[in-house]
């Protein structure tokens, strides 16, 4: 008994809890709580990004969506959407294409990888066109295209400037050789536009790649880009493969772009409202 009762000094139960009751559980950090930064690779609490998604330590242009692009660069409420309701006919009837694209819009809230419709840029009017990386990395299928060309068509009879957001992984797969005719569709618009004497600004974003690059986002009258955007046709690894040498530093970063002429000029994010106003009213505004 005497053994008992000395343990009785050292171990204390309580009655009320049951035997089989679980240690409770650890707090846990929310989902996409923070992030780490690609360019300096800090981990940031996501509220010190701020609205423009730029990194503190290194200032790092994150990306972002057409909805948060919208919101950083227009006169607010000025937005008037169009060409919506295209949608792709799966042309090769890919394996998975249809429900892929139905699971796209239902995550992103948006019926393909750009929303076009015109704006007022610090009182400019413009047709404007934003690609959104979210949507099957804003590949270029028919829709897409389509939705560019009526956007270029309609600047065209309204004498309208455009501005149009690059952001593309290239051409889509799923759509095959239909996919690359859009850059002949495109560029031919483009070049009406063009024809009627009106401004095209372009402002290349990461990632800015593939057909698109090859097209109608370097047919910009002037082509700007955000800072450490990549921006190319085939990938590093791929170039470095065929032609059997290494690639320079910063190969296909925007500043190794405007360092060798193919971009125009680098703007911060904040800049790029009163910058795209500035150069329309040097070109000939637009009509009120």
């Amino acid at each position: 008994m005497a053994l008992f009762s000395k343990k009785d000094k050292y171990i204390r139960i309580n009655p009320n809890r049951s035997v089989r009751e679980k240690p409770q559980a650890k707090p846990e950090v929310p989902d996409e709580l923070f992030s780490k930064c690609p360019g300096c690779k800090h981990t940031i609490y996501q509220k010190d990004l701020g609205s423009e998604r730029i990194c503190p330590h290194c200032s790092y242009t994150f990306r972002i969506s057409a909805q948060e692009r919208l919101a950083l660069t227009i006169d607010m409420g000025t937005f008037k959407e169009l060409f919506t309701g295209i949608e792709s006919k799966d042309p090769l009837h890919f394996p998975g294409y249809q429900k892929k694209l139905a699971t796209m819009r239902e995550k992103t809230g948006l019926d393909e990888a750009v929303v076009t419709g015109t704006a007022l840029i610090k009182g400019q009017t413009v047709a404007l066109g934003i690609m959104d990386s979210n949507f099957i990395m804003a590949s270029m299928g028919t829709v897409v295209g389509e939705k560019i060309t009526r956007l270029f068509e309609y600047a065209t009879i309204e004498q309208l400037p455009v501005v149009l957001f690059t952001a593309s992984g290239g051409a889509r797969m799923q759509e095959g050789i239909m996919s690359l005719m859009q850059m002949a569709k495109i560029s031919a618009a483009v070049k009406r536009h063009s024809n009627a004497g009106l401004f095209y600004l372009t402002i290349l974003t990461d990632p800015t790649t593939g057909g698109v690059t090859a097209s109608f986002a370097m047919e910009g009258d002037i082509i700007l880009a955000e800072p450490q955007s990549l921006v190319g046709f085939a990938g590093r690894r791929v170039i470095e493969n065929t032609v059997r040498e290494s690639l320079p530093e910063g190969f296909q970063k925007a500043e190794f772009l405007l360092e060798h002429g193919f971009v125009d000029a680098i703007v911060k994010r904040r800049d790029l409202p009163d910058t795209i106003a500035s150069l329309i009213r040097l070109h000939g505004g637009s009509p009120r």
